[in-house]
């Protein structure tokens, strides 16, 4: 009996306990405490027991086997600024108005804009014929002819004075370039030469102004290949074909493949991204894109979620793009995001009910708030990301409310800026970049060149080019910072947190095969932010191909933990063994 009393007892204390931690937790969940934080950072979820089902689905990552990226090697095309965001100027009848939108742009710190040339507005009425025939400019009720490239010549122009590059997304497949009116307005057409044609013809019209150029849109999805069942063959030869094309038009143009949607659908109009992907490689397509694609919806969490399912959609979904890449032998090249955003869709009974929260639903204040956050993760996390394009800037007028990605915008149709515009604003203009672990090329945007530099040919280099240049500085967070550098002499003037040191031939220091000398800037045990300034010993020119940031703190602190738990055991055996001896 007094067994089965304590038993109880205990039993009862064991509750108590349980429930006192539960209610502390409850508490602490409620008033946004350091659980809270803990569960926010791990899952991307705010309420609390969305917060407690992402904490058991975030512990199930331990049961599969993670995404394999390889953020330890050189990553072409992952050096150009992260702050793009899209925008249909072609729809803006005014000048003017094109270019307040560049001005807004540029003043928020946004450098890349991914702007359509939509086939069916440049090339209108036939193999050949770039008049645009369709309107009566004039009111004498005869339609005029203008150059279709007036507008895309505008666009063009102004980017220029602004200082903002341009991603041309082509797409789009005028009317005329496919015999059955039932195929879908977004059709790949019956020739496909016709479409190599014209991304030619607009890479030849642009050449030397821009070059990055994508090819499609969602090809992996309904409707944007028609109403005909997608087909990841069939789109691996258009991309191949028009990379031909666009290269011997310029060899330094980017080809960037479509982004595939975001999708655990199987049927055939809607195919999971990573089978579609897979099918690409298995078709050739390895060999016909400089820049892989993806887009970045948060969707029902925020930027910090780590759960990792490939059933789940969420910001990082790009881990499992990048682990197929890593697969099919291309860990060398970058992911850009097309689209990132959260869409703050309103309550409104007027949206069309079939798209109502398709794209999750968050705050205004929430959108704001993530932003940042993302490209913030991406810098930190994901050295294999280059360019991220907001979606989107604005639309020409408002007709769209029904539907519900209207809601994504930054600014409204009068150019009223919505808090997101505010926040990345306030993150873009205010950012001190740094270079986090990954291999960074020398002419990362991250790293300043005080009296200029030149991108030089250089046998050896990861990429075949460096940067030729006086003099360097940057930012950098990790354990180690690792320098590959040649010509200059054999020496580097280092200023680490502005105090004097010489590095190469003077600290730990390789000269490779190749005589490109590989140099560690700083190490430490922990990781921690450092500025560097680095000037060639003898005032010559030195030339930069790239600068490997480390964070080795986990296997730095393994050894002294082993040591620490084997002393701590040789402790508790010796307390044993004294309590015993007192018996």
């Amino acid at each position: 009996m007094s067994t089965l009393l304590h038993t109880h007892k205990r039993a009862a204390l064991l509750l108590a306990a349980l429930a006192l931690l539960g209610g502390l937790l409850a508490l602490d969940l409620v008033s946004h405490g350091a659980a809270w934080q803990l569960f926010w950072s791990l899952t991307g979820e705010e309420e609390p027991l969305s917060q407690m089902r992402g904490m058991v689905e975030w512990a199930g990552n331990a049961l599969r086997p993670p995404p394999v990226t390889r953020p330890d090697v050189p990553i072409a095309h992952a050096d150009v600024p992260p702050y793009g965001i899209n925008t249909f100027l072609q729809q803006e009848v005014e000048i003017v108005k094109r270019e307040r939108s560049l001005q807004m742009i540029a003043d928020a710190g946004f450098t890349m804009i991914r702007q359509q040339f939509p086939w069916a507005d440049i090339e209108i009425h036939g193999r050949g014929d770039f008049e645009d025939r369709r309107n009566d400019l004039n009111g004498d009720g005869t339609k005029d002819a203008i150059s279709a490239w007036d507008k895309y010549d505008n666009i063009v122009d102004l980017a220029e004075s602004y200082g903002i590059q341009i991603q041309a997304r082509l797409d789009n497949p005028p009317t005329w370039t496919r015999a059955n009116p039932d195929s879908g307005d977004f059709a790949p057409p019956d020739d496909v030469q016709d479409f190599v044609n014209y991304a030619a013809t607009v890479a030849e019209r642009y050449k030397g102004r821009i070059r990055y150029y994508q090819i499609w849109n969602e090809p992996n999805i309904y409707p944007e290949w028609g109403n005909a069942p997608v087909n990841p063959e069939a789109y691996t030869d258009l991309l191949c074909r028009t990379y031909t094309a666009l290269k011997a038009v310029d060899p330094n143009i980017v080809v960037i493949s479509g982004p595939l949607s975001p999708t655990v659908s199987l049927t055939d109009h809607n195919l999971n991204d990573f089978i579609f992907l897979q099918r690409m490689y298995d078709a050739g397509a390895g060999a016909c894109f400089d820049v892989m694609s993806a887009q970045g919806y948060g969707f029902f969490s925020g930027p910090t979620d780590r759960r990792l399912r490939p059933m789940t959609l969420t910001y990082a979904r790009h881990l499992y793009i990048r682990d197929v890449m890593v697969a099919n032998g291309d860990a060398g090249k970058a992911i850009w995001i097309s689209e990132a955003a959260w869409n703050p869709q309103p309550e409104d009974p007027s949206i069309v009910t079939s798209q109502y929260g398709n794209f999750g639903i968050v705050s205004e204040e929430q959108a704001a708030r993530y932003m940042p956050l993302a490209y913030q993760r991406a810098q930190e996390e994901w050295p294999w990301l280059g360019n991220i394009s907001y979606w989107f800037f604005k639309r020409a007028a408002d007709y769209e409310r029904n539907q519900a990605f209207y809601y994504f915008r930054m600014v409204e149709p009068d150019f009223t800026p919505l808090p997101v515009y505010d926040s990345m604003k306030t993150y873009i203009t205010q950012q001190q970049p740094v270079l986090y672990a990954g291999v960074h090329q020398a002419e990362h945007w991250a790293v300043s060149y005080p009296q200029g530099q030149t991108l030089v040919e250089a046998p050896g280099a990861e990429f075949g080019t460096a940067v030729e240049t006086l003099e360097a500085s940057f930012r950098a967070y990790g354990t180690e910072v690792i320098l590959r550098w040649r010509e200059g002499g054999d020496a580097l003037s280092v200023q680490v947190d502005g105090q004097n040191t010489l590095a190469g031939g003077h600290c730990t220091h390789e000269l490779a095969a190749d005589e490109w000398h590989v140099t560690v800037l700083c190490s430490a045990l922990l990781p921690g932010e450092h500025t560097f300034h680095i000037v060639p010993a003898t005032g010559r020119l030195m030339r930069l191909d790239s600068i490997t940031v480390l964070n080795r703190s986990y296997e730095n602190l393994v050894p002294y933990g082993a040591l620490a738990a084997a002393l701590l055991t040789l402790v508790l055996l010796a307390l044993r063994d004294i309590l015993r001896g007192r018996r």
